[in-house]
């Protein structure tokens, strides 16, 4: 390939990130080391404008030899094929299966050339497939390599987020639509591969990862002793010692249609099958610099003209050392960013309105006036389907040591209501089926939570206080509640497994109703509060009458605008709008 051919390769890589940036989603990996009570967490927020926010289940089962199993692609339900069923498999709850292993994504696109069409399996089904199938990380990665050798890999550029109580990886790949042609212009078979290229690394315990729809992995170690070739031996990734994976060829590969001529050492993933732009800095490695500032001010500051955009050869690490361990309120707060703080706050600029809402509709680049601009695009956005924050506890049986704290919407204003994956019994408010992004139902968490956050966008500085009051005095009264009765499913575990996971599953489904009731008070409380613009009185949580009638108000208040959105107005049309004195008799 010439170098004209490479030029129009990155452009089209550039194109494809600033597409991932639109519909994107947020992922955040902290190791046991990093915790305070030496969980392993991640987090994932599922952000598409056409994703209905509700819980997926598969329960175990066990199957014949020769089984075959449909797939389907999870973004549009199209049937891609079929691939042989596992003889057994394990119950899946969202992201988390019976034995705690948790597989998060997000999508970074890449090089266009490289999206083979032509695979069975895409990156959802790729995650889904292998929670029924792998007990941990290393077995996940080993059937998932497997899997795309075997039957093809059919989605764009992917990081994928895995965590098993003791683990935690990161695993990129991108697929080799790609063909390499021979001199006589044909397919060549020794070069070509059906499946795709990749790389897996540990976290290293006692650090924090994060990918956002750009791909992170650049540099790893090649012939370290504890790095494992794929197409050598794939089953030494089950070794203790090994801390990264790489299928054989991902160097190769790139060599032979001319994305890379340097050293093995050298060679980056990322540099190479997903270089970062503007767009792949200021949409997306943005939204991680923000959370390990969460976890490292003094670290990542100096990383603040990276994640702008304004200095692309400034790149953060993969991963940081935090300040302080991280408890699950910690971790539930790094998905619940705006970038308050900093230079890209978007509570601040004049697109935040007169009430500060830090939410911009898309699209999100426009130009005017000849000049292009950005709307930011933070880790809390409006198009979140549903977000999870999977805590792994490897000192508890699994099926009670995995907690799926589940939310729908916005990660800013959700709650995250406690899933034990051991559970058979799906809370009904955020069942499959209830409800879908055409048909509203009012008995569905999504909508509900959708009904509460749209009201708040309308003034949001005032409203965000009461949503988030009820959402701390709920997840506060959660996490003790899990704390407090972990013990107690443990003890019954041993007993009698049957009747624990009864229990787990009275546990989830009235922690689900609870939330649905209270977020139900809540979006009542606040329409009469804030209706037509005012704010009503209230005093010991109770709206104040006018003395007389028990069912008229006191007069509301009427808060002004700040002072900065008046000059606004007088800047734009303060000609037609200046009150002029009474004239003078």
């Amino acid at each position: 390939m010439n170098k004209k051919s490479l030029k129009t390769l990155l452009v089209i890589s550039s194109i494809m990130l600033s597409y991932s940036g639109v519909q994107a989603c947020t992922n955040f990996l902290i190791t046991a080391g990093a915790s305070k009570d030496g969980s392993t967490f991640v987090t994932y927020a599922a952000d598409s404008h056409t994703l209905y926010g509700e819980l997926y289940y598969r329960p175990a089962a066990t199957y014949s030899e020769g089984t075959m199993m449909d797939v389907y692609e999870w973004d549009t339900g199209k049937k891609l094929g079929q691939i042989r069923q596992a003889t057994k498999t394990y119950s899946v709850v969202g992201n988390m299966n019976e034995h705690q292993l948790v597989i998060g994504e997000t999508t970074y696109g890449g090089i266009e050339e490289l999206h083979d069409k032509d695979g069975l399996i895409d990156y959802g089904s790729l995650i889904y497939i292998t929670l029924q199938r792998a007990k941990n990380c290393r077995e996940a990665i080993k059937i998932m390599a497997e899997l795309i050798a075997e039957y093809g890999y059919c989605s764009e550029g992917e990081s994928f987020s895995l965590a098993d109580g003791k683990e935690v990886w990161i695993w990129e790949m991108i697929g080799t639509g790609k063909k390499v042609l021979d001199k006589n212009g044909n397919p060549d078979a020794k070069k070509n591969f059906k499946s795709a290229v990749w790389v897996a690394r540990r976290i290293p315990d006692g650090y924090i990862c994060g990918h956002a729809n750009q791909a992170r992995i650049t540099t790893f170690p090649k012939e370290d002793g504890k790095t494992s070739i794929s197409s050598k031996n794939l089953s030494k990734i089950m070794l203790p010692t090994v801390e990264t994976v790489y299928f054989s060829e991902v160097i190769n590969y790139a060599r032979n249609i001319g994305l890379y001529s340097g050293t093995d050492e050298a060679f980056s993933f990322s540099d190479v099958y997903n270089p970062v732009t503007f767009s792949g800095a200021r949409y997306c490695e943005s939204r991680v610099w923000a959370a390990f500032m969460h976890a490292s001010p003094s670290q990542m500051k100096q990383y603040e003209d990276y994640a702008r955009g304004e200095n692309l050869k400034h790149r953060m690490p993969l991963w940081i050392k935090p300040d302080k361990l991280l408890g699950v309120e910690d971790v539930m707060s790094l998905m619940r960013d705006h970038f308050e703080g900093t230079s890209m706050d978007m509570t601040k600029d004049v697109g935040a309105g007169p009430y500060a809402c830090p939410y911009r509709w898309r699209p999100m680049e426009w130009t005017c006036e000849g000049g292009k601009y950005l709307h930011e695009r933070a880790t809390s956005t409006q198009q979140t389907g549903f977000s999870f924050v999977a805590q792994s506890r490897s000192k508890y049986p699994a099926q009670v040591g995995g907690v799926f704290w589940f939310g729908v919407d916005d990660t800013y204003s959700t709650v995250y209501m406690p899933i034990f994956c051991g559970i058979t019994q799906i809370p009904y408010a955020i069942k499959e089926g209830n409800g879908n992004m055409l048909h509203y139902s009012s008995t569905s968490a999504f909508w509900l939570f959708n009904q509460v956050s749209n009201f708040a966008y309308s003034r949001y500085s005032d409203m965000i206080v009461d949503i988030q009051k009820v959402q701390k005095e709920l997840e506060s009264d959660f996490i003790s509640q899990v704390n407090a009765n972990t013990d107690k499913f443990v003890a019954l575990w041993k007993q009698d497994t049957a009747k624990c996971i009864v229990a787990l599953n009275g546990f989830s489904n009235k922690a689900v109703a609870e939330t649905f009731n209270k977020w139900k008070s809540l979006s009542e409380y606040l329409l009469v509060k804030y209706m037509d613009g005012n704010v009503k009185k209230e005093k010991d949580g109770k709206f104040l009458d006018n003395g007389f009638d028990p069912k008229q108000p006191q007069q509301p208040e009427h808060p002004q605008y700040p002072q900065w959105y008046y000059k606004f107005i007088i800047d734009n049309a303060g000609h037609n709008l200046r009150y002029l004195e009474d004239e003078k008799k």
